[in-house]
């Protein structure tokens, strides 16, 4: 398979044509590898390269009928624990080990038919909703190298929305995959808590605040993917009802009439861009003309509230991460070992005790049935992905003394993301809109726990009427 050749398919078609002998594994991860090898210098999106053992997998690889036969796959750099490749969160406190073993959604993929051959860059620990680790350097948007492809899954959007890969492994504790989904102008699905088992290590994170997921260029590799990923392990503490028919069979199955509803006003108070705004507006309208029942409203939740109860718990989660490294490996963490924005939050997550967390879960719970209510009255609810066009690389300041998870330029940035992970439920950022500068602007649909169905029916309706897989970036070929 030539090089030009391989970018313009997506996963569920590469596999196809690994199946029908149309092409082999090995052909293409010659080039994955060639795109990554082209694109990275440009992009930093790949930060561990596995390239070997990808391609003795690859000649090894036997189709069957698994979906995503023989494609490749770049994992994050976060929680995508996989045998002989190390996980470092984009800290140096990590060590460079390499995982004795997969995850289960690692292993999941593997039976799916992917091959992983490398990590992809991110945050330190996944915090902030962009790419800039001190230790990896910052990863570069496709469509505009000075422009951030956001986090914290943003190596991995980079890689997808450059061809390198057709799908790429991410998660999402707080908009970690809709954030550079919208940034990079793919597909990114935010599943509904406990979806995808986080075994064999973990039950849940941060209260279930984090899942796990991919990006993607289009709602079918989407779909596939959870199709091949979701499902309870024994001994995970909750799992959502099981869908009705397969996610890829609701990717082409048109959605009952919807009632949806819409907002472009920013919960915390803040602006929202205008280009944000446009974007949602017509992202509405073209519901609209679909046939679907479509109103401004807006859930009735104290967003300052949540957003304090929010940054409590994560920076707990952060004082959680290091100090169980130290239990690990001995070494003791000190500011040096640190971006000052991590620090801080592991200093305030240090000073969390078990009440204040434990009411802080409590309330946001009690916020979760609140949003459920509006889905009584609503099938779906549409906002603007971000608040913001693709931030500038530099922009926030890791290393102020004064940064914090609730700085102004991130919570302007991220505003509407945290509360799917909130509440548990799912939420998609579908690629509808570039602005004038020729950025993607994103825009987001909500929906009821459990039901990734309606929002998968949606995003296939929305990609066929106003398709997006024709746009390529300037890091393309």
């Amino acid at each position: 398979m030539r090089f030009s050749e391989y970018a313009t398919f997506d996963g569920l078609a590469l596999g196809r044509m690994v199946r029908e002998r149309k092409a082999t594994p090995a052909e293409l991860m010659d080039a994955a590898v060639a795109r990554a090898e082209k694109h990275n210098p440009k992009l930093n999106a790949i930060v561990f390269k596995d390239y070997g053992r990808a391609r003795d997998a690859a000649r090894a690889h036997k189709a069957g009928v698994a979906p995503f036969a023989g494609v490749p796959l770049l994992l994050k750099d976060i929680m995508g624990d996989c045998a002989g490749m190390p996980t470092r969160s984009a800290c140096a406190f990590f060590p460079a080990t390499p995982m004795p073993s997969d995850s289960e959604v690692v292993a999941r993929y593997k039976r799916a038919g992917f091959i992983p051959f490398g990590k992809t860059n991110a945050p330190e620990l996944g915090i902030p909703p962009v790419t800039e680790s001190r230790l990896y350097g910052p990863a570069h948007n496709p469509w505009n190298l000075q422009r951030t492809p956001g986090g914290s899954s943003g190596g991995s959007a980079a890689a997808v929305a450059a061809g390198i890969v057709p799908v790429a492994h991410g998660n999402d504790g707080g908009g970690s995959i809709r954030i550079p989904a919208a940034c990079c102008g793919l597909v990114g699905l935010k599943p509904t808590r406990g979806r995808i088992s986080l075994a064999p290590n973990l039950g849940d994170i941060l209260g279930g605040l984090v899942v796990e997921h991919v990006l993607s260029r289009t709602v079918r590799d989407s779909a596939a993917a959870l199709d091949a990923t979701a499902g309870p392990m024994p001994g995970d503490p909750y799992f959502p009802p099981s869908p009705l028919r397969p996610y890829l069979y609701e990717a082409s199955t048109p959605p009952k009439r919807l009632r949806i509803a819409f907002s472009t006003v920013n919960p915390l108070g803040g602006a929202t861009h205008p280009d944000c705004i446009e974007a949602t507006q017509r992202a509405a309208r073209l519901c609209a003309d679909l046939g679907h029942e479509v109103e401004e409203a807006t859930p009735q939740l104290n967003y300052q509230m949540l957003a304090q109860l929010f940054e409590t718990v994560y920076s707990a989660g952060v004082a959680l991460s290091i100090e169980a490294t130290r239990m690990l490996t001995g070494a003791e963490p000190t500011p040096d070992k640190f971006e000052t924005f991590t620090w801080n939050m592991y200093e305030r997550g240090s000073k969390v005790s078990a009440p204040q967390y434990l009411i802080a879960q409590a309330l946001l719970q009690q916020a979760a049935r609140q949003f459920a209510a509006f889905f009584e009255s609503h099938d779906l609810f549409l906002t603007p992905t971000l608040g913001q066009p693709p931030l500038r690389i530099g922009a926030i300041d890791f290393m102020s003394p004064a940064t914090t998870l609730l700085d102004e330029k991130i919570t302007n940035f991220a505003v509407a993301c945290p509360v799917y992970n909130i509440t548990g439920h799912p939420a998609i950022s579908l690629p509808l809109d570039w602005n004038h500068e020729g950025l993607p602007i994103g825009v987001m649909f909500g929906g009821r726990y459990g039901d990734e169905a309606t929002l998968i029916q949606l995003a296939g309706q929305l990609e066929e009427a106003q398709p997006w897989i024709g746009r390529k970036p300037p890091v393309w070929d």
